[in-house]
């Protein structure tokens, strides 16, 4: 799957155990679904996963991962990879928008860009079969980037990734049924009766739309006009999200716990968002009994490597290395709770176990525990 930050990755794990001590977890609502690397983990239990999102990449991230059945469209993707591999390079607005007027790629391998995505275009595919193709050109073009793992900024110089050839490859869909919803998210919200509701908000003040719109020009096709340095498309420049305002988001979240009509509720929230784990527990108290356990990892790459101008110069020094997700845990009932807290708790210690002893802690496996 595409580098993300924010992704779940090493989260999945214990999100599919928690979810599976819960009494009711058949049908689950992924209501900011993202690289749908959570739904696509929920999906592989064999449970029915709604996995929504707002941007146009992820909606179809889901549609390939979760709603497009292995068994039904597995031979079918396939031949149209192959078909789509031998496709001759054409440069069109990807290579001159994001390899000349910016470099997060190398022209030939822009060139490949345009020609497929102008041919999937073209072949008006069924929805299933075009997001499965797009999510492999997506990938594709991940691979061959040269960027730290967000489109704010591309590096200086060319990452030697950069020099490889892009190749399409099948992503990793599953079978069985799913469904992917590309809905703001106080309507998707009010609109999916699930047993679960697992809900990962953005949490500070940069938009998922600005961090990959690259991929969002690149799945919706529009041409748009672009800005700056990083080359933007501008509706980043109208974009407005409460998620990533440190004054509106309590009503955001707010809007979207009034609205969900799930039982059961597995929320994720990072320490360095605008809202602490106390506010937190507050909003969530009118839903039922709140539980919390919190994972410490590592953060992403782009904070390890340090702070850079547009120029690629370090300016800044990195404060800190490591940070929380906290799993907050809601429900109706209190017995409910201890028990999705218990499993989360010993997920996380079977993780710290399976790392060694002596390697735990370090490797960012200890957890916090708290119920109401």
């Amino acid at each position: 799957m595409i580098k993300y930050i924010g992704s779940k990755r090493v989260l999945v794990p214990h999100i599919v155990r928690g979810v599976s001590a819960f009494p009711e977890s058949r049908r689950v609502l992924d209501l900011f679904s993202g690289t749908s690397r959570v739904a696509r983990g929920l999906k592989e239990t064999s449970r029915y996963v709604i996995a929504n999102d707002h941007l146009a990449y992820a909606a179809t991230l889901a549609r390939c991962y979760v709603q497009a059945d292995a068994d039904r469209w597995l031979g079918e993707a396939t031949r149209l990879l192959a078909d789509l591999s031998e496709i001759a390079p054409e440069p069109g607005y990807f290579t001159k928008a994001f390899c000349e007027d910016a470099r997060y790629f190398q022209p030939h391998n822009g060139a490949r860009v345009d020609a497929i995505r102008e041919e999937i275009a073209r072949r008006a595919l069924p929805p299933e079969l075009e997001a499965i193709a797009l999510v492999s050109l997506m990938e594709a073009a991940d691979r061959v980037d040269s960027t730290t793992g967000v489109q704010m900024a591309y590096l200086k110089q060319w990452a030697a990734r950069a020099f490889n050839d892009l190749e399409l490859r099948m992503p990793a869909i599953l079978p069985g049924p799913g469904e992917a919803l590309h809905l703001d998210a106080v309507e998707a919200a009010s609109r999916v009766d699930a047993d679960i509701a697992y809900i990962d908000p953005p949490y500070n003040q940069h938009s998922y739309m600005g961090n990959y719109h690259v991929w969002e020009s690149l799945v919706r096709w529009d041409k748009p006009e672009t800005y700056g340095i990083a080359n933007k498309r501008v509706q980043c420049k109208e974009y407005k999200s409460d998620f990533n305002s440190k004054r509106r988001i309590r009503q955001g979240l707010q809007a979207i716990f009034q609205a969900v009509r799930c039982k059961h509720l597995l929320v994720s929230f990072n320490n360095e968002g605008h809202v602490d784990r106390e506010e937190m527990i507050a909003l969530l108290s009118d839903k039922g009994h709140v539980g919390v356990v919190a994972v410490d990892f590592k953060r992403y790459v782009g904070a390890q490597i340090g702070i850079h101008n547009p120029n690629g110069e370090k300016v800044g020094q990195v404060s800190h290395l490591r940070n929380k997700e906290y799993i907050f845990v809601v429900s109706d009932r209190r017995d409910t709770v201890d028990a999705v807290v218990r499993a989360l708790e010993s997920s996380i210690e079977d993780a710290a176990l399976a790392s060694g002893p002596a390697k735990g802690k370090r490797k960012g496996h200890e957890s916090e525990r708290r119920v109401e």
